[in-house]
């Protein structure tokens, strides 16, 4: 059975997708960028502000199936900028802890709304 997540702690989504949506055991995150859930607006602050709500939005969303992010598996991360990897890299690592999941990282030409950080999970739902 094929199930639908929403939280409010995270930003609506802005096209015709769900948040997550969780099958067999796994969660498949949406890709999540530095939208203020309140707002729907991009932070400001620069890159790591941006980052920092990128994972807030990912915990908000990882929680509302009651998951964390012990339970990652995979992250996809998309850079506007490469240059940013060294930030990235450490608020990862905070957000993650001791936990290293498999991850691929890629710069790309453009993200939704001029966001220069994009990050999409898979997880393991608690049995």
């Amino acid at each position: 059975m094929i199930q639908l997540h929403h939280t409010e702690g995270a930003p609506r989504a802005i096209g015709p997708y769900s948040q997550s949506v969780s099958a067999d055991g796994l969660l498949f995150t949406s890709g999540q960028v530095a939208l203020d859930p309140a707002t729907g607006e991009l932070v400001g602050g620069g890159f790591e502000a941006e980052a920092r709500q990128v994972f807030g939005n990912l915990g908000a969303v990882l929680a509302s199936a009651g998951c964390g992010f012990a339970d990652v598996l995979r992250a996809t991360v998309y850079l506007a900028d490469m240059g940013d990897f060294p930030v990235l890299n450490r608020i990862y690592a905070e957000s993650f802890g001791d936990h290293r999941p498999a991850r691929s990282t890629v710069q790309v030409a453009a993200l939704p709304r001029g966001a220069r950080v994009e990050i999409d999970l898979v997880a393991r739902l608690p049995r």
